[in-house]
């Protein structure tokens, strides 16, 4: 079954992560000091919030994570029929997790990110420069998820 993913970045952690323990009822699955996230069943998200890179308080991206290659394979077909460019970035470290994923953005240029998470990671990595994304599929640099 697949999650929704959500990644806002916020200027406050303490605050923001104050804020959606109360919204969700629930408190984060993973706190890290510049980074949070909750994997919610009702709604079915994995919502995340970091001050990473410093970027501009606001959604950073949205995604879809799957449960398994199968459900990748299915998600990764639907980025070719959106008449998108695609990144294929494969396996990386995100987020302060492993997975293996691909970026597309809408006409509106709002990265979406289609992930299978395969373990836990130390640091928070590195990935594409999502505002690059729409312009440029073959976008590298040192950012993730943010």
């Amino acid at each position: 079954m697949k999650r929704l993913h959500v990644h806002v970045a916020v200027s406050d952690l303490q605050a923001s992560t104050r804020f959606y323990s109360a919204l969700f009822a629930a408190e984060p699955t993973v706190v890290k000091a510049d980074y949070a996230k909750w994997m919610l069943e009702d709604p079915r998200v994995n919502f995340a919030i970091s001050t990473h890179d410093g970027a501009a308080p606001g959604l950073s991206h949205l995604g879809i994570q799957v449960e398994n290659a199968d459900e990748l394979t299915e998600v990764y077909g639907r980025l070719q029929k959106a008449d998108r460019p695609v990144l294929d970035e494969g396996a990386t470290t995100c987020c302060y997790a492993k997975s293996t994923k691909s970026w597309i953005a809408d006409p509106q240029n709002i990265a979406w990110e289609t992930f299978l998470t395969t373990g836990d990671a130390v640091d928070y990595g590195t990935g594409p420069e999502l505002s690059r994304i729409a312009a440029d599929p073959a976008a590298t640099g040192q950012r993730c998820c943010g």
